[in-house]
């Protein structure tokens, strides 16, 4: 059993990766999963969880405490008028079903590979966010029917078995298809309900009855962290999504570029 006073360090480290992720969820309409993630997957393995369910544990737990996160940021953004609510609604149905997939196969994809896909994609958004070539288009709108259904199941899918609330991957196709970082972004936050709600009920489903899960665990969801760790992205969430209608465009593009950067370094060490 670890000693007392790790038990505090790491509980501390769990209340401001739930600040960290608050913001981050408002300012660039992510739900935080990048660092809540990684840090959930030491705070277990201090604790002795199997390495069986570690990760997917890790995920699960995300997902929930991006439920409120991504709800509450959507809803301040869409206060402001920002939300593209037509590609929310063409993205209704894909987005759910690519995460269930995600909850289906996630005991079965290596996570080396997924996180090796992941680093990839973050650090090419970033050096785009970086360049800020306009030419760097598909479009000058966003595709409909099955073209933009695909592109939705794709980013609920890949979402779902990372942990993540969509809006890295949701930011990338609507800028590439002409829409501001600031549209994007506000759109991003109501991806992340569309992400964290299915992505909770397919992780309890997928976990339930299996051996070695730590204590007041529901499925893949530890109710403890989400305790710890929820208050405080619900608390930070809006002073986020301030900060985002306070910048300029270039400035939230150096931004999320820096963001991404990060996620990205971090996906790339793991892999080492």
């Amino acid at each position: 059993m670890p000693e007392l006073s790790e038990l505090i360090v790491f509980a501390l480290a769990l209340i401001a990766a739930g600040v960290v992720s608050g913001l981050l969820a408002g300012l660039f309409g992510v739900g935080g999963g990048a660092i809540l993630v990684p840090v959930f997957y030491q705070v277990y393995g201090l604790l002795g969880v199997s390495d069986a369910v570690r990760t997917h544990v890790a995920v699960g737990t995300s997902l929930a405490i991006i439920v409120p996160t991504s709800i509450r940021s959507f809803r301040a953004h869409k206060a402001r008028g920002a939300v593209d609510m037509d590609v929310l609604r063409g993205w209704a149905l894909s987005i759910p079903v690519g995460v269930v997939a995600a909850a289906l196969i996630a005991a079965y994809v290596s996570g080396a590979e997924l996180r090796g896909i992941f680093a990839v994609l973050s650090m090419l958004i970033a050096i785009r966010m970086f360049l800020n070539r306009q030419s760097w288009r598909l479009g000058d709108d966003l595709p409909k029917g099955a073209i933009n259904a695909g592109a939705g199941f794709g980013i609920g899918l890949f979402s779902g078995l990372m942990g993540v609330g969509g809006g890295v991957l949701s930011n990338l196709w609507m800028t590439l298809f002409g829409r501001s970082v600031h549209q994007s972004v506000a759109t991003a936050s109501g991806v992340g309900v569309l992400i964290s709600i299915p992505g909770l009920i397919g992780y309890v489903w997928a976990g339930w009855g299996e051996p070695f899960l730590p204590p007041f665990s529901t499925g893949f969801v530890n109710w403890i962290t989400v305790a710890l760790v929820m208050p405080m992205t619900l608390i930070v969430a809006p002073y986020g999504v301030r900060l985002a209608h306070a910048l300029d465009k270039r400035q939230l593009e150096i931004g999320f570029g820096l963001f991404l950067t990060v996620v990205s370094i971090r996906f790339f060490v793991s892999l080492l």
